[in-house]
């Protein structure tokens, strides 16, 4: 009788002593050991599944998130870490964040242009070789640079910020803003104040680019235009050009005892090609055989009479620069208050 209970009652035993860890071990949580030892299980389906496992606590494991730990909501086994955070601002915020965005990506192709001018005239004229870099500080095409650099970085900068929602750069966007604004403004006060000491320093720019007017391409341009446009020669008069070794009369050039063909009334030939030789011999006529050829005025002259005439011109354009400026930068400011609101509210961002 002994011997027929005795396997029943060993079975039994072991069967006690075996439920209580049995019941320790959820299905779940064997699923997800399989399927972290399953080769063809994608990994972030395995990091999703263990992450909305019931059975881990804290919110940090929860895909959804948890709203009292300051974390967005997500779908589960999603990971939107690329995504600006921008779910939660209004819908006066959004129209502001895409404005800030588009103005400051307009700004940023201008500068980027402006710059890859600037160095395209750099290399075309061979600024940046070493013969010739010591006077890399008087090219008029550094200007273009620099211009180009500061405008297309600070732009960048309010671009990026705008669109990722990022303090650090909205913040860096308004303080060059702020640069640029005294800068042009203390630059129009100093020209303002010293308007009537320019004109001589006008006078030895003029002198200087006739003097260097074959050396310089842009000195050359920049002459060409200026005498053609004022329908002027020289900086007080014609004969400044016997300055120039390639235009006195003692030159054995082809342009010798001549002028510039910018200086001329008609330099066109037939209206389409420029006649390089219509100014030659004219600084060794007289001057009522001249005057038929050629401007007799200076270019300073005639230069200082156009800035007083479009006075009132100059000036709207300075002030709709500064408006375009301030309206960029109260956009941007705009933009931070939200973001700060936002965050006061208890939602915090990613990295971003």
């Amino acid at each position: 009788m002994a011997s027929g209970h005795g396997p029943a009652s060993t079975g039994e035993k072991l069967f006690m002593i075996v439920t209580p860890f049995a019941t320790r071990f959820s299905f779940k949580k064997v699923k997800v050991e399989e399927d972290e030892r399953s080769p063809l299980l994608p990994q972030t389906r395995r990091l999703g599944k263990l992450l909305s496992s019931p059975n881990l606590p804290g919110p940090l494991f929860s895909a959804a998130g948890d709203p009292g730990a300051g974390l967005p909501e997500k779908q589960p086994g999603k990971w939107d870490l690329l995504l600006p955070p921008s779910h939660s601002l209004d819908f006066c915020s959004y129209c502001i964040k895409y404005l800030t965005f588009l103005w400051n990506l307009l700004f940023s192709v201008l500068g980027l242009l402006i710059l890859a001018f600037g160095i395209w005239g750099l290399l075309a004229k061979e600024s940046l070789v070493r013969e010739r870099i010591a006077h890399l500080g008087s090219d008029p095409m550094l200007f273009f640079v620099l211009v180009g650099l500061a405008v297309s970085t600070v732009s960048l900068a309010g671009c990026v910020g705008a669109l990722y929602e990022n303090t650090c750069l909205l913040k860096f966007f308004t303080g060059g803003v702020i640069t640029f604004v005294i800068l042009e403004i203390l630059g129009g006060l100093v020209l303002y104040s010293l308007r009537h000491q320019l004109q001589g320093s006008l006078r030895n720019t003029m002198l200087g680019a006739v003097l260097r007017y074959q050396d310089d391409p842009d000195l050359r341009f920049i002459m060409d235009e200026i005498q053609m446009g004022l329908q002027c020669c020289g900086a007080e008069s014609y004969q400044d050009w016997q300055m120039n070794m390639y235009f006195n009369c003692s030159s054995p050039g082809v342009q010798a005892c001549g002028v510039p063909a910018s200086c001329c009334l008609n330099p066109l030939e037939n209206g389409t090609i420029t006649n390089s030789q219509c100014g030659f011999g004219a600084l060794g006529m007289k001057e009522f055989e001249a005057q038929s050829i050629i401007s007799l005025g200076g270019c300073v002259p005639q230069l200082s009479r156009w800035l007083r005439g479009h006075r009132g011109v100059l000036s709207a354009y300075f002030v709709f620069l500064i408006l375009v400026e301030v309206g960029g930068f109260l956009l941007a400011t705009k933009l931070l208050a939200d973001l700060a609101f936002v965050r006061a509210r208890g939602w915090q961002p990613g990295p971003w």
